[in-house]
């Protein structure tokens, strides 16, 4: 477990440097790009957050969940989606990603309406889909939250008390770079990151495999054992 305050320090006594040289907004970057390197190397529960949202009828465009913005305010990216059909029978159906030119190609008439088979993160706040939904479909998205950014006002966050080590190296990383160090030590750094992550990532392998279906990987359709409930289905065979 640290604390920002102590981070701050293990930086400058690793790099024998004081905060004449790594001023505390440059080490802020320094745990930013941290973090956002974190997020993108290590998928696990506590990265993950799973969110509901309706379409609007005849509206290709879904604002995400965290509000709007130039950037995204709480999720970062989308992992998979699923909606419900509009039927109530309980029958859900994950969508496959695609880049926005296949779905322009796909459906280039977007006033054209019918059950959404695709979906692209459009910008950093907005899903676009097609078809056309044609009801206001229930969707489950699946989404790597941003991680809580340790600073002055917040001194803890889940990566400075769950893998202080990781952040520790991580952040050493960026300062040798910024610092211009040896490629020798900048190298050690780099091996005790990645020591570092592997062991964060052991400790959650059997909790926190990647669901085939979270993940997006196109499966056979498997019924469900309840009684009265439907089944969840994959888009299967491409384009039609």
């Amino acid at each position: 477990m640290t604390t920002y305050t102590e981070l701050v320090t293990q930086i400058r006594e690793y790099t024998e440097t004081d905060a004449n040289v790594l001023t505390d907004v440059i080490i802020d970057d320094f745990i930013e790009h941290t973090e956002n390197r974190i997020l993108r190397e290590l998928n696990i529960p506590a990265f993950v957050s799973h969110q509901f949202a309706n379409f609007t009828t005849n509206n290709a465009f879904l604002s995400l969940p965290g509000g709007a913005g130039p950037t995204p305010v709480l999720f970062a990216t989308i992992n998979s989606m699923m909606i419900y059909s509009a039927a109530g029978t309980g029958d859900r159906t994950f969508l496959e990603r695609k880049d926005v030119s296949f779905m322009n190609e796909y459906w280039p008439d977007r006033s054209i309406t019918g059950t959404p088979k695709y979906y692209s993160q459009w910008d950093d706040n907005t899903v676009y889909v097609v078809p056309t939904p044609d009801a206001a479909y229930t969707v489950e998205m699946s989404m790597s939250k941003l991680p809580d950014r340790l600073d002055t006002s917040t001194t803890s966050t889940w990566l400075s008390n769950n893998a202080p080590t990781l952040m520790l190296y991580g952040c050493l990383i960026e300062a040798f770079k910024y610092l211009k160090g040896t490629a020798e030590m900048l190298q050690v750094y780099q091996q005790s990151y990645s020591t570092a992550l592997q062991e964060v990532a052991a400790q959650y392998m059997g909790m926190g495999k990647r669901d085939a279906y979270q993940s997006g990987v196109i499966r056979i359709p498997r019924p469900s054992f309840q009684p009265g409930l439907g089944s969840i289905k994959s888009n299967q065979g491409g384009p039609q």
